[in-house]
């Protein structure tokens, strides 16, 4: 049962964090949707650890070259996912409230992604390698 209720918590925080996206895209005073492409990093986020994972041999106790370049890429997409909307804020392609409140969701949903990593990742009974 504790699965489940990690499971439900994990989606009320993605929920949460993709309203905050929306609403610094859609409230009338902001009223541009340029900041929805930080959904692309949130797909890409998890791409290279889920590989790395799976391509490289958990038996080694030392740290790898494979699972160290996969971590470099990830911190890569998530600051790139934090910088985007920096930066439309700053060349005034949208207004910094706006900015805050996709930050605050990147914040949300990047939690609920490490979230997912920790619950779901070492646990054996849920296997999510095979996706």
């Amino acid at each position: 049962m504790a699965g489940i209720k990690a499971l439900i918590s994990l989606s009320f925080g993605g929920a949460i964090g993709l309203m905050f996206l929306m609403l610094g895209c859609a409230l009338p005073v902001y009223n541009r949707y340029w900041p929805l492409f930080v959904l692309f990093f949130y797909i890409l986020s998890p791409i290279p650890y889920c590989i790395a994972r799976r391509v490289v041999d958990d038996t080694d106790a030392a740290s790898n070259a494979c699972k160290e370049l996969a971590i470099f890429l990830t911190t890569g997409i998530v600051v790139s996912a934090f910088g985007l909307p920096i930066i439309f804020a700053r060349a005034t392609v949208i207004e910094w409230g706006a900015c805050a409140l996709v930050l605050t969701g990147n914040a949300v949903i990047f939690g609920t992604i490490l979230g997912f990593f920790l619950v779901f990742g070492n646990n054996d009974d849920f296997s999510w390698q095979q996706w």
